[in-house]
């Protein structure tokens, strides 16, 4: 990516992720990044294009973030818990890679885009599809069966997002370890403990 590229993408995610994507014009873009006019077109044809730019920077950023965090442990359960430690570290800014918390920009951005058939939604929805894939390998490691791991998943995503939007909307920054206490219930009664 060419420093001015880079320099716009970084300078809208920070906007928008602020702020909201349709908050935010072209001008302001341009004023946080340096950039002219010109470049920017050169770069993007439209801030649709700029939106899915950012989208994939945030996705590698957050993806790359959570495969380091879930990497540390070595068991299932383990990477479980740090799902949620790692949630908690983000909900109260002790994650410097993924900037103040302002909760999921995917879900803020499939917010404003709410046309599933959008490149823009559809770009939220895979970023979701990763982020359980990632879910799923942890939970891979329990030894369940195939049905009960997707079961699992499913519940562990559904409180990661619960998580996430509680703790930006109703500002509880304890909400991943609530979500935490409530996974390791769930994990006990898979595993029959």
């Amino acid at each position: 990516m060419s420093a001015k590229r880079q320099n716009l993408v970084l300078g809208a995610f920070e906007l928008f992720y602020e702020k909201g994507v349709h908050a935010v014009g072209i001008n302001e873009v341009l004023a946080a990044s340096g950039v002219a006019k010109k470049t920017l077109y050169n770069h993007f044809a439209s801030k649709d294009e700029l939106v899915l730019a950012v989208l994939d920077y945030r996705n590698d950023a957050y993806l790359k973030w959570l495969g380091e965090r879930l990497e540390r442990v070595d068991t299932g359960a383990g990477k479980i818990d740090e799902l949620f430690d790692a949630l908690d570290d983000w909900f109260n800014d002790r994650e410097e890679a993924l900037h103040a918390f302002r909760g999921c920009f995917f879900i803020n951005v499939s917010g404003e885009y709410g046309q599933p058939e959008s490149a823009i939604y559809q770009k939220c929805v895979e970023h979701k599809k990763a982020v359980e894939e990632l879910i799923l390998a942890a939970v891979a490691l329990l030894g369940l069966s195939e049905d009960d791991s997707v079961e699992l998943t499913d519940a562990l995503s559904i409180l990661k997002d619960g998580a996430i939007t509680r703790a930006r909307v109703q500002a509880d920054l304890g909400a991943a370890q609530w979500a935490k206490k409530t996974a390791r219930r769930l994990l006990a009664g898979f595993l029959g403990a």
